[in-house]
This record gives C-alpha cells, sequence and structure tokens, in this order.
C-alpha cells in the first residue's frame, strides 16, 4: 500500500479546543510537580538563611559584668561573663515550649534594665537587673508566672564542668553536690532516719557554682528540688497547686570564693551571735547505760563518770538522750518525799557537766498530751487539722522514735511559754549545764500530704522553733537549721554510718563544709566511729581516723568510750586529740569567730577558698582549712597509709607540722605518708 501524499500548508481538519485539552493534561501533572519543587526549594533556602544569618544565642538582658541570652537550640538562658563572655551557668527551661525562641519584641522594651516574654496560654518569663551587694557582683531576677493553672515550671541549672555546692544535706553527703542524686520532692529539712531519700536537717535557698555564680530563692517560694547525678539540679514549683509562680535571684562575681563573700555569707541578712564557746573545751561522751528507771540511769552515769577518771578523761559532758531524759524528769513529778529521795544530783558526776535532751514531740499517752485532752487545749498545744466544714480540729498525729506522738504548736504563743518554761524548770531541777532539742526537722503536714497552714509552710516551723529555743540561752543545741544560722545555737550532726562510705567516715567533711559553707559553724559531728551500724564501732582503724577529723572540729563527741572498741594506746591517742583540740584547735576557732560575727565568712573553709580559679580545688572533698592558716588533710580510704594532698593558695608556703617540712602551694602531694596514729596537718 502506498502512503497518501500529505498536503503541506493547509490546516489539518480537527477541533481545536478538543486537541488542546487533549494536549494539555499530561502537563498539568509537570507544571505542579515543578511548583512543589520550587515550594521546597524556598523552604529549604529560607532555613537555610535562617541558620546562616540568625545566630543560635540571642542577648536578652545585658548589665555591666554580664547578661542574660536565650538559646535557641535546647532552649535555655544561659548567663554569660563580661568581657571575656565566658558562659558562667545555663538554664534549661521546662513547663514552656522551650524550643520557640523569644523574638526581638521586648513586652518591656520602655524598660532598659527588664527584659519580659510571654508564651502564649502557658507561662510570661521577667528578667530584671537587681542591686547588686556589693562592687564587683551583678545580679538578675528571674519571675516565672504561669498563665494556666496546670503549668507547672522547671529551671535545671546544668552541672557540666560547673562544680555546685549549698542546697540541701543529703544522706550521703557530696562535696560539690554534682554527685548527689535526688528525685523531685519539696525542698524542706527533713528526719533522715525517716526518709533516707530526702533532705536532710540542715538547708538554706542558696546555691553556689564554681564559675563565680549564686541561685537564692525566696522563703516565701514553694519550691521541689531535684538532683540527677552529673548532669543538673532543677528548682521547680509543685503539681497539683494553681498557678505557683516561680522566682529567683542569680548573682554573678569574678569567683567562686568573691560569690561567697558577697552573697552567701549575708543569707540571713540579721546581726549573729555566738553560741557558748565554753563547749569547744569541752569533750561530748554520750550515755547509752540502763535507762529502765531513776535509780539505774544514776548509777550507769556514775560508773561512767568513774570510768572516764580512771581513764584520765574526767572533763567534759555527760549527754543523756531523751529517754533518759524523761526518766529522770518523771521523778520530779513525784510526791515531794518520794521524789526527794530519788531526785538525780549533778554533784555525783562533778567535774563533768551534764546535757538533757528533750523534742517538740509528746506521744499520745504520756500526761502531757492527756492532760490537754482534758483542759480543752489540744488545739493551741499541738498541731491540728482543720476538719471540713469547720468548727472541729483533731490533732495532727506523726510517728516519733517508734511512737505516736502530737508535736508542740509552734505558732501558738501560749504554747511555746509553757514549752519554754517547762525546759526552763527541767534544766534547773537537773543541773543540766546544756539542752539539746531533737527533732526540730520535717513539716509534719507535707509528711502527711496535707496542705500546711500559711505560717507553718516549708520550713518556717523549724525558723520558729530555733527562734524561740534561742530565748533559752547560748548554751543550746538544736538538730536542725533553716534561716536559723545567726541564732546563738549549737547545731547537732545528723548521725552517720559505722563504716566508711559517704554515709559514713567519708560523709564528714563534706557535711562539715555542707553546714559551714550555709553559716553553721558551730556543729557538734557526729560521735567518733560512726552510730548506724551498733552499739560499737568494731573497728579500731576507722574508730583512729574517725577521731583524727574530729579532733579538728568544735566538739569532740565520743557514743563510744575508746575503751570499749580497741586497744589501750586508742585511750592513749584519745588522751592526746583532746589535749591537741584544746591547746591548737580551739584558740583557731575562737579567732575565726570574730571574723564570722564580722563578714559570715565560714570558719571551716574548701580548698577553693585559697584557689578560688584553680579547678583542681573544686573537687577535693576530703581536706578543709580552719580560717585561711591550717590545712587538715585526714585519712579516709580503709588500709591506707598516704594519700594525695592538695595544697591550695599559689604563691603561698606550707609547713607540715608531723616533719616540718615546707612545700609550695598550687600543688598537690602525691602517695603522703600517714601513718595509723599521724594526720597530715599543714600550717601556712
Amino acid at each position: 500500500t502506498m502512503p497518501l501524499p500529505r498536503r503541506t500548508g493547509q490546516i489539518p481538519e480537527a477541533n481545536w479546543t478538543l486537541g488542546l485539552r487533549e494536549m494539555t493534561e499530561p502537563w498539568k501533572g509537570a507544571v505542579g510537580c515543578f511548583g512543589v519543587a520550587v515550594f521546597f526549594a524556598m523552604t529549604i533556602g529560607i532555613i537555610s538563611w535562617q541558620a546562616v544569618e540568625q545566630s543560635p544565642e540571642e542577648w536578652v538582658l545585658r548589665g555591666r559584668a554580664g547578661g542574660m541570652l536565650w538559646e535557641r537550640r535546647r532552649g535555655a538562658l544561659l548567663l554569660r561573663a563580661l568581657p571575656a563572655g565566658r558562659t558562667v551557668a545555663a538554664i534549661a527551661v521546662g513547663g514552656v515550649p522551650a524550643t520557640e525562641p523569644p523574638p526581638p519584641r521586648d513586652h518591656c522594651w520602655h524598660d532598659g534594665g527588664t527584659f519580659c516574654y510571654a508564651w502564649e496560654e502557658d507561662a510570661e518569663l521577667r528578667l530584671s537587673l537587681e542591686p547588686p551587694p556589693a562592687p564587683g557582683t551583678e545580679c538578675y531576677g528571674v519571675h516565672w508566672t504561669p498563665l494556666r493553672p496546670d503549668v507547672v515550671l522547671k529551671d535545671c541549672f546544668s552541672m557540666a564542668n560547673i562544680s555546685w555546692y549549698g542546697g540541701a544535706s543529703i544522706r550521703a553527703q557530696r562535696w560539690p553536690l554534682n554527685g548527689a542524686e535526688s528525685l523531685p520532692q519539696p525542698f524542706v529539712s527533713g528526719d533522715l532516719s525517716k526518709n533516707p531519700t530526702g533532705y536532710g536537717p540542715v538547708l538554706e535557698r542558696y546555691f553556689l557554682s564554681s564559675t563565680g555564680v549564686t541561685v537564692t530563692v525566696a522563703p516565701d517560694v514553694p519550691l521541689f528540688l531535684s538532683l540527677e547525678s552529673d548532669r543538673h539540679f532543677c528548682l521547680e514549683t509543685p503539681e497539683g497547686r494553681a498557678s505557683v509562680p516561680l522566682h529567683y535571684h542569680l548573682c554573678i562575681s569574678p569567683d567562686v570564693a568573691a560569690a561567697h563573700r558577697h552573697v552567701g555569707s549575708q543569707l540571713v541578712g540579721q546581726e549573729r551571735a555566738l553560741p557558748d564557746t565554753a563547749l569547744l573545751r569541752s569533750p561530748v561522751w554520750r550515755y547509752h547505760g540502763p535507762a529502765s528507771s531513776a535509780a539505774r540511769v544514776k548509777r550507769g552515769l556514775r560508773a561512767l563518770a568513774r570510768r572516764l577518771k580512771r581513764h584520765r578523761l574526767q572533763e567534759g559532758v555527760l549527754a543523756l538522750g531523751e529517754h533518759c531524759t524523761a526518766v529522770l524528769a518523771a521523778v520530779e513529778d513525784l510526791p515531794s518525799e518520794q521524789g526527794k529521795r530519788q531526785q538525780w544530783d549533778p554533784a555525783l558526776v562533778e567535774p563533768l557537766q551534764v546535757s538533757i535532751t528533750l523534742s517538740p514531740y509528746t506521744s499520745i499517752a504520756s500526761p502531757l498530751f492527756l492532760r490537754s485532752l482534758r483542759d480543752g487545749t489540744v488545739e493551741s498545744s499541738w498541731l491540728s487539722l482543720q476538719l471540713r466544714g469547720g468548727g472541729c480540729s483533731v490533732p495532727l498525729l506523726t510517728t516519733w522514735k517508734g511512737q505516736l506522738c502530737a508535736r508542740l504548736n509552734v505558732s501558738s504563743q501560749a504554747a511555746l511559754s509553757w514549752y519554754l518554761a517547762r525546759t526552763r524548770r527541767l534544766r534547773q531541777a537537773l543541773g543540766a549545764s546544756y539542752v539539746a532539742f531533737e527533732g526540730a526537722e520535717g513539716n509534719a503536714f507535707l509528711e502527711q500530704d496535707v496542705q500546711p497552714p500559711a505560717e507553718l509552710a516549708g520550713d518556717r516551723y523549724l525558723t520558729a522553733l530555733a527562734a524561740a529555743l534561742a530565748v533559752l540561752g547560748n548554751a543550746t543545741a538544736i538538730s536542725a537549721g533553716a534561716r536559723s544560722s545567726h541564732l546563738p545555737l549549737w547545731v547537732q550532726m545528723s548521725p552517720l554510718r559505722s563504716d566508711w562510705s559517704h554515709a559514713g567516715l567519708k560523709g564528714v567533711i563534706p557535711s562539715v563544709l555542707h553546714y559551714s559553707l550555709l553559716g553553721y559553724n558551730f556543729l557538734i559531728p557526729e560521735a567518733v566511729g560512726g552510730s548506724l551500724a551498733g552499739d560499737t564501732p568494731g573497728d579500731p582503724e576507722l574508730y583512729v581516723r574517725w577521731l583524727q577529723i574530729v579532733t579538728f572540729l568544735p566538739v569532740m563527741a565520743f557514743s563510744t568510750p575508746p575503751w570499749l572498741c580497741c586497744d589501750a594506746w586508742v585511750v592513749n591517742l584519745t588522751r592526746q586529740c583532746i589535749q591537741r583540740h584544746r591547746d591548737f584547735v580551739v584558740p583557731l576557732l575562737l579567732k575565726y569567730s570574730q571574723e564570722w560575727l564580722r563578714l559570715g565568712h565560714p570558719i571551716f573553709r574548701p580548698a577553693w577558698w585559697l584557689s578560688p580559679t584553680d579547678p583542681t580545688a573544686f573537687t577535693v572533698e576530703d581536706e578543709f582549712l580552719i580560717g585561711d592558716e591550717v590545712l587538715v588533710a585526714p585519712i579516709t580510704e580503709k588500709g591506707q597509709t598516704w594519700r594525695d594532698i592538695y595544697l591550695p593558695g599559689e604563691g603561698q608556703l606550707w609547713m607540715d607540722t608531723n616533719s616540718a617540712r615546707v612545700f609550695d602551694g598550687g600543688t598537690i602531694l602525691r602517695n603522703y605518708s600517714a601513718s595509723l596514729a599521724e594526720v597530715p596537718v599543714f600550717v601556712k
């Protein structure tokens, strides 16, 4: 078949509109794909431009010594020192969409010292420059306000390359806090024997970093704290409470020592007073003998006094526990003739003095509580719960030493007056030189998940009780502290385990540094050898190493006498340590107590106090300074007779008191020898 010839110059016969529609259908997909490609290309270009052109950090508030920036990548506030530009604190924010960066617009643009920004329907942030406490220090206020009732605010302070100190005492104390671990819980003092994972009896709303930053939280801010080992610690608001704000202050100083001098030493802001310094020269011997009756207690005390005299240890204080105090006190309530025959005479143990122990608790079976029931004074005398519907109230019962008890109502002036009068009467009747108070820590309402009244929120119970006990005079000891370091009270440290762990011997120096940093210099340390693992330490080496540390602390306390645990040479060593404490340590403590009165500086100081910019000093937890002139570096490892010793203070000289050898400061002595009978001590 031959192909038909095609006509040229002629338009083929076809419906032109229909042909166009049929020809353009395939092209529609191509055009659509091209549009999508252009859209993605533009999007990628914009993102790339933002990544290149927009800084990942944005200044939001700037002062002279530093400023605050917003880091977009992780949603964090950065505190940066100027002019060096060094980041000294990184704060990851929680409870708000942190990935949304604050825009350049500032709601407080009219005020150059303030930055404001609101995350819509979540929270509002307000940063402000605050008046500095001293030249060279700059402070910022951080104010978070929730905009919805269910928002929980949470700010986490990074521990990356930063050491943190202060805050709360814990069961296995660490120095710095970086090695500690704790779930979120109320930032309230507590009894570690009741709750080993909680916070201990001495705390302040104050945190100090090795970069010279301080964090302080006002006492009226409801606060939870969590610690995540070597990552961060977090301040957060409690869940289940509507619209609780989170406010705190940040201050930046040239170094860690300057930061504490300018901010931490002025925490309480009130005139400081000393407790009875006569106790410095008096070792404390705790009585653990027979206690079933007043007669047996008296015989046991006389026997202990005779034994101490036989070993030439007859000076000091015999400390009675709460049970023995109650047994002797019961005799005072007997009819006069019967009571006179059984009354305690402190002359029986002279020249030893006597200390008694009380607490704000009373058993519900005690005559005190039953009398208040009979007289209708339960609500005014003891902490009580208001029943729903109003009108009636019931005592808030809790446990104390295994018994169901009521707790003194410190918000009642009548109850406090009665309690103090009873204490004075007992002290006089028993001839006690000192009175110790246990059980001051903790919030009984929070322990039972009950919202406390405003006047007893947080640690206000402890603060009120401490202020009341200070009225008794400066021969008073208390088991806890919160905003009370200025009062003339001795503070009894928490019991420790009779072992070599951080819950035992290794925790002594970190605890001392923690207490002293927070202003509680006049502490009665845990008894030599520890008291939580049994009646006797059972390890002579542990006993000796513990004794060597306590020699350089304010009071030498013993739960187990040396003759019950060890050979005769340990008894002789105990005598020598007591004498060294009186001759060498007490004059130092009296000297630096005057500095504490004037300036608020700690008496027991960490290595960084003299080397505030040396990273090696930030993590030294097994040495401490007495003032600026004595360094104590005990052995805290079982079986060792050597250790590495960091000597702080570059350009200074230190002399070993054992060998008279002199060494340069700012150096580390490797494998320094110290026999079981020696403790390395250096004087500047």
